[in-house]
């Protein structure tokens, strides 16, 4: 009898589970449908002049793509801004017209594809941004590839610099559909000239799946060189989760689901809020390349693979350090491959205040006798100073090799790099080190301001996050030397 009550019990368990299950998501439907109100019109309005790869039937050129890109921003003042109130209150609205984080009141707007050619090209540059950015992060590299001769195009990936909703919509093959469409008009213009591919964040695996596609199908030339900027190459795994989520975002009173963050729209260059499609795409674009760098390795094809420039801080909150090497430099062998690793702030991190463990990465890098990458190291020339060097060590080696000095130190306050950090230098008008001389100019960089917690418009934990690298001279220095070497 105690035995049919137990195997009763075993039988109603799973039963049990699913009512539970019913009972909190009723809860969770009734909660998120009264919290959707924060919900605003470019969190929910659909842009139909994007670009998908459906587009490519019709859009088959770079030019044709830009064209509908300016379509696309007209759309976007007359289904958004022309309707966001302009009256107080409405100051730090990026869609509100003439507010001080409005895009359009600039020249030229870096949220849309650029160009920048030059008379005499010694090669090519495609500049990729990454998710929910706009071309202005690649901005000033761009400027500076061009001012060493290189013919530059800036890609606006589809479902950015509009409006946050679009990434409701967007897919990574969205995105890969352009990326084409771009790396064939930059081979265009610089004919048998080298090209480059500089992929920031989501960029970085875009540009590398446009290398393993040229490699799959035999198509030359391939990019001489990549240089990727905190590449994606592996995120946390809850976002295996984002699916789940955002099919649940289709029912009534559950738009929220829709969002994995939703936050106030005051920076003119890129989304605060972050679709939870997004996340999708990201986790598909990074298993899907994981999965074609392995088959690479494993046919022994990995020699075909251009050299790779990783540029990367010791500490990210937003990708995996691990994947880049595990996933990344690792399979693709001993081929000249390099990673610029930026340390911690070693003189800070003596503070009782900083936890060191996830910086711990770089002497295990610099230590390996395994890894077929060579590395340089940003670092303090002692936890006593500021004052950095470099430090290298050669591929296979696991020892230092050599150690150049740096003229740089590590600015007071600051005790790390960040994801977002490595592409804008400390003089960026917008994220640098310093306000400009602008009164009314938006400046979203470095603060000390301090006070009571509420009075702030913008989420004080933004400002904790360093947005400018202080190293980015080394950085710089770096990709224009990785380019005028790689030039097969």
């Amino acid at each position: 009898m105690d035995q049919l009550g137990a195997e009763k019990k075993r039988t109603l368990r799973p039963g049990r589970l699913v009512l539970v299950a019913l009972v909190g998501f009723g809860l969770f439907y009734l909660l998120s449908a009264k919290r959707s109100d924060n919900l605003e019109l470019w969190h929910t309005e659909h842009l139909e002049k994007e670009f998908t790869r459906e587009h490519l039937e019709d859009i088959r050129s770079f030019a044709e793509y830009r064209r509908l890109e300016e379509r696309l921003f007209i759309e976007m003042t007359k289904k958004i801004t022309s309707k966001v109130p302009t009256d107080q209150g409405f100051e730090l609205v990026r869609y509100s017209s003439g507010s001080v984080a409005d895009p359009q009141q600039f020249s030229p707007n870096w949220n849309g594809s650029f160009e920048l050619p030059v008379k005499q090209p010694v090669g090519g540059a495609l500049l990729l941004h990454g998710m929910s950015d706009s071309p202005y992060s690649l901005r000033e590299l761009a400027l500076f590839l061009q001012e060493q001769n290189y013919w530059v195009v800036g890609l606006r990936l589809p479902g950015h610099g509009t409006v946050p909703s679009a990434l409701k919509y967007v897919s990574w093959e969205d995105m890969d559909a352009a990326v084409g469409l771009a790396a064939s008009h930059l081979l265009d213009k610089t004919g048998d000239l080298p090209i480059h591919l500089v992929g920031y964040s989501t960029g970085a695996p875009l540009a590398l799946n446009y290398t393993l596609d040229r490699i799959a199908h035999q198509d030359e030339p391939l990019p001489a060189s990549l240089v990727l900027i905190s590449p994606a190459i592996g995120i946390h795994p809850a976002a295996k989760l984002a699916g789940v989520k955002n099919w649940l975002s289709r029912f009534p009173g559950l738009g929220q689901l829709a969002w994995l963050s939703i936050e106030p729209e005051f920076d003119p260059y890129k989304y605060n809020s972050f679709a939870t499609n997004a996340g999708t795409q990201v986790h598909r674009l990074t298993h899907a390349l994981s999965q074609r760098i392995t088959r690479l390795a494993k046919d022994g094809l990995a020699s075909r693979f251009p050299p790779v420039l990783v540029c990367k801080s010791a500490v990210d909150a937003t990708v995996s350090n691990r994947a880049v090497v595990e996933n990344l430099l690792r399979p693709l062998g001993d081929h000249g491959h390099q990673l610029l690793l930026f340390d911690i702030n070693r003189y800070a991190a003596k503070s009782p205040l900083i936890g060191t463990a996830e910086a711990d990465l770089t002497s295990q890098l610099i230590s390996d006798e395994t890894l077929p990458t060579t590395v340089h190291l940003v670092t303090n020339r002692s936890s006593e100073t500021r004052a950095v060097h470099l430090q290298s060590s050669a591929s296979l080696a696991g020892t230092i090799s050599t150690t150049s000095p740096v003229q740089l130190e590590w600015p007071s306050g600051i005790f790390s790099l960040s994801h977002v950090a490595l592409p804008f230098p400390p003089d960026d008008p917008l994220y640098g080190m310093n306000p400009p001389d602008q009164e009314n100019q938006l400046f979203l960089g470095r603060m000390t301001m301090m006070g009571e917690r509420g009075l702030l418009r913008i989420p004080a934990d933004y400002f904790i996050r360093l947005r400018h690298n202080p190293f980015y001279s080394v950085l710089e220095e770096h990709v224009l030397d990785w380019v005028k070497t790689n030039t097969r």
